[in-house]
């Protein structure tokens, strides 16, 4: 795919699940990295991910140091009787010279503004903005400076959205896993589990996975509920409810979606014409290797559409989910 040259190139905005992960996309040339601290305030609340206000400190300190930028997530909702947790997110994100603040809740947006009139604010995919008047109301209400909108939108739909939200900006996700839903109202592993990504920032805890035998294969569980069956030898991918395979229809099927990744690297020019000021990279819960990869290959093409050269499609495909991918809504090619 040739691509012409750009002048005004989109933000390439990666993922950094700990210190080393920051590191990593940095060396690999990341203009921004977005990352969360270790408590359920950010939507990738796993074991062994994330930064104590320590190492927060010291990965911005080493990304500023590089010229690139830290956004830090608090997009979980706010729980009743401990918003004083998510409070106290900001005010230790501010201090740690965060370069913006990802928010979903209304009210957390509400008290970032208020309490540090100058921070940069960015609205998270979690609060599932994604019509004009939603993005006005943040946008004029509180100052807030980007939106990351759903993945559940055409590029059609994404051009009205970038014209009409200007000056506010607009990011969206070019590469990883898929969230099926319109991010924010996220209700099976809450069902399930009683946690979710959007209140404790956790989907399928591993807490409530469990794993069996049975004739040969092995059943993944969530909850208690039978979500994936996997014969010897098949790639077994993290079992998600939203991904499971479950019996429909006479016969086993996705019922929800494939468990496939997004890949929208062939509409990266068709992005960046329309005015996105941000390419966003899902992941990080992935390893070290997996970040470098991806934050490379990404590099590259876009600087190889600053020039007006051949960005290259095919090296990203060992790196989906299963080796199958996705352009998602953005063709209306998601089922």
């Amino acid at each position: 795919m040739i691509a012409r040259p750009f002048s005004n190139l989109p933000e390439l905005v990666c993922p950094a699940g700990t210190p080393a992960g920051l590191r990593t996309a940095v060396d690999a040339g990341a203009h921004a990295v977005y990352c969360g601290f270790r408590d359920e305030t950010n939507a990738r609340n796993f074991p062994g991910l994330n930064f104590d206000r320590a190492e927060m400190r010291e990965g911005v300190a080493y990304a500023h140091e590089r010229g690139v930028k830290v956004l830090i997530a608090l997009n979980t909702f706010m729980r009743a009787g401990a918003t004083d947790t998510w409070k106290r997110g900001v005010d230790d994100a501010v201090a740690s010279r965060a370069d913006a603040l990802i928010l979903a809740d209304a009210a957390l947006v509400a008290y970032a503004r208020e309490a540090y009139p100058k921070q940069r604010l960015h609205l998270s995919v979690q609060a599932a903005a994604a019509t004009p008047e939603a993005i006005a109301f943040y946008r004029d209400r509180f100052g807030v400076a980007r939106v990351v909108l759903p993945r559940v939108l055409t590029v059609e739909e994404i051009a009205r959205l970038t014209a009409t939200a200007a000056p506010c900006e607009t990011e969206v996700f070019v590469f990883g896993g898929l969230c099926v839903m319109a991010e924010g109202r996220c209700m099976l592993s809450s069902y399930a589990t009683g946690k979710s990504p959007n209140m404790t920032g956790v989907c399928s805890p591993p807490s409530h996975v469990t794993y069996r035998e049975e004739n040969g294969a092995m059943i993944a569980s969530v909850g208690g509920f039978t979500v994936e069956r996997f014969e010897r030898g098949e790639p077994a991918g993290y079992p998600t409810l939203c991904k499971g395979r479950f019996q429909a229809g006479g016969g086993a099927l996705h019922l929800f979606e494939d468990p496939v990744s997004l890949n929208a690297i062939d509409l990266l020019p068709r992005l960046a014409d329309i005015g996105v000021a941000a390419f966003k990279i899902e992941g990080r819960q992935r390893g070290r290797a997996y970040v470098a990869a991806v934050v490379r290959a990404f590099r590259r093409a876009i600087d190889s559409m600053a020039a007006g050269g051949r960005v290259d499609v095919d090296e990203l495909r060992a790196l989906t989910e299963g080796q199958r991918e996705t352009v998602g809504a953005y063709k209306k090619a998601w089922r």
